[in-house]
């Protein structure tokens, strides 16, 4: 089987790594007689295999786009300047650039934090008191519905939003689409913090869900759009390190108030998610525009502006060279694609760019990740007291951390499929491995084994698959359908986590299959010392 010819988009797409090299960016510059602009002569006709030679494709650009071959030769420039900077190079151009797009993921730590909050709540003395049913022994527990519920309300939500995310970013840009996102999350928190009863906290999670799904893809576009090549997999993959610290905050909340026996100890965690909102609102108000968006809209004055807000501009910096770039590969562009809507992702090249994006976030849901998300409701089932449970899950998030500041410089070395690959199998492996210990006796040093193992669990997935899929999603898809690919890989892997999520309460509540921790890895019932 022959080597697969690149779309013509990725041979001029500069914003992609692994397509820059000096022969592609050879096509943009070949010059034909059909241009008037190379020697004179016969242009080469179409390759044996039926594809269009560089001489045919840059004849028919010409045509089609007006001084292309001035253009492409400032967009050569920018690109090779742009392939050849370093990573400490990138860091002193584009400090501003950094700077917002770390504030767009901080949107990211508001998500995780509350969606760590509702499952940490499970295992929460005080509310399953007021929010559970009473199942004996003067204990609580949230009924499985409920617990699905709220989580699959959100998902549902989220998916609602991410679609509606991809209609209103393309309009209106991403920062007026992030400000209304953000008030609105600040409305729908009152819910949550005055909630009666479990039918408005499952109202305010799904209204909350629709400023999730805005979140949730729009900080990974912004910060591929706003730096460089040479930083681009570190502040994609920042992406997760925010979800990690969102949780680790949520745990840590919730294990300071694991004492107290007034609603406070519940009401104030949700309250706090004002603490982000707010700063962050008033924040993105004063961001720069992304510039390929404003490229994407014709308006190369108003991008150059904002490339010069999201760099320093005591460094040697061509502002009018990279909007050329930009411009130029978003006439090629739309020469082979035409439009940037929803049904465009599932035409030609881009159809399998959008089925890499989505099986690659959709692995991610799959690969165990869902049991961290019921890391303290897992440990109490698992013969833990809810303080060392919470203190066990604060411990997880932290070497999680770890773990993602770490994949940030191995991604580089390794590489994106290789880590991805090697992420896997240790998930894979480390699963075996406690559902074998699994079968063991009932005994403390097995439930604290059962915890490490989830720790290593974690520790595997968030410095390999976790922000490699961040990295991934955000490189793979063109610049015109960058954000509308990125959404519908993320409204696959909120459904399969739907799915996950209705099954994982049934598995550990003991209200419902009650497989506890032995039969969700082994099968069958745990066998009890004498």
């Amino acid at each position: 089987m022959g080597d697969s010819k690149p779309h013509p988009s990725e041979l001029l797409e500069f914003a992609t790594p692994a397509f820059a090299n000096d022969v592609h960016l050879e096509l943009i510059t070949t010059p034909t007689a059909a241009d008037g602009h190379g020697a004179p002569g016969t242009p080469a006709e179409g390759n044996n295999d039926g594809t269009q030679s560089s001489d045919d494709l840059f004849s028919a650009l010409s045509h089609a786009v007006p001084g292309l071959s001035h253009l492409a030769t400032e967009a050569k420039s920018a690109a090779q300047t742009e392939h050849r900077m370093s990573f400490m190079e990138g860091l002193k151009l584009y400090p501003k650039a950094i700077g917002w797009s770390i504030l767009f993921s901080l949107t990211i730590v508001m998500e995780a934090y509350d969606t760590a909050l509702v499952n940490s709540f499970y295992a929460f003395p005080e509310f399953r008191r007021s929010y559970g049913r009473p199942t004996g022994n003067e204990s609580f527990e949230i009924p499985t519905a409920w617990q699905s519920g709220l989580i699959n309300g959100a998902r549902s939500a989220e998916i609602l939003g991410l679609l509606g995310q991809g209609y209103l970013a393309d309009g209106f840009g991403y920062r007026k689409t992030m400000m209304v996102s953000l008030a609105a999350m600040s409305l729908f928190i009152f819910l949550a913090f005055f909630a009666v009863n479990i039918g408005m906290l499952l109202a305010s999670q799904v209204l909350c869900g629709l400023s999730w799904g805005v979140f949730q893809t729009l900080s990974t576009t912004y910060a591929a759009e706003v730096v460089p090549v040479a930083l681009r997999a570190y502040l994609t993959s920042t992406v997760n390190l925010c979800w990690l610290i969102g949780q680790l905050i949520s745990v840590g909340v919730v294990r300071a108030f694991i004492n107290n026996t007034s609603e406070w100890s519940y009401r104030i965690p949700f309250g706090l998610q004002w603490m982000w909102a707010i700063p962050i609102l008033i924040g993105v108000a004063f961001a720069p525009e992304s510039p390929w968006w404003l490229i994407r809209h014709d308006r190369p004055g108003d991008a150059k502006k904002s490339l010069l807000r999201l760099t320093r501009r005591a460094v040697d910096f061509n502002a009018h060279e990279t909007v050329s770039m930009m411009k130029h590969t978003n006439q090629v562009e739309k020469y082979h694609n035409g439009g940037t809507s929803y049904w465009d992702c599932f035409k030609g090249t881009d159809l399998r760019r959008t089925e890499i994006a989505a099986a690659v976030w959709i692995t991610q849901a799959w690969s165990g990740s869902a049991l961290t998300g019921y890391a303290a409701y897992f440990y109490v089932q698992a013969g833990l007291t809810p303080e060392r449970a919470f203190d066990l899950s604060t411990g997880m998030y932290g070497l999680a951390i770890l773990g993602g500041i770490m994949a940030m410089f191995i991604m580089r070395v390794v590489g994106r499929r290789t880590l991805y690959i090697w992420g896997l199998s240790g998930c894979f492996i480390t699963l075996l491995v406690t559902g074998g210990v699994s079968t063991r006796p009932e005994s403390p040093a097995v439930s604290w084994t059962l915890g490490s193992l989830v720790l290593l669990l974690t520790f595997i997935y968030d410095i390999t698959i976790g922000p490699v899929c961040f990295a991934l999603v955000a490189e793979i898809p063109s610049t015109r359908l960058r954000v509308k690919t990125v959404v519908l890989a993320r409204v696959a892997y909120n459904i399969v986590s739907i799915i996950s999520n209705v099954l994982m309460p049934k598995m550990l509540n003991p209200t419902a299959w009650d497989w506890g921790v032995r039969r969700l890895f082994c099968g069958r019932e745990p066998v009890l010392s004498a």
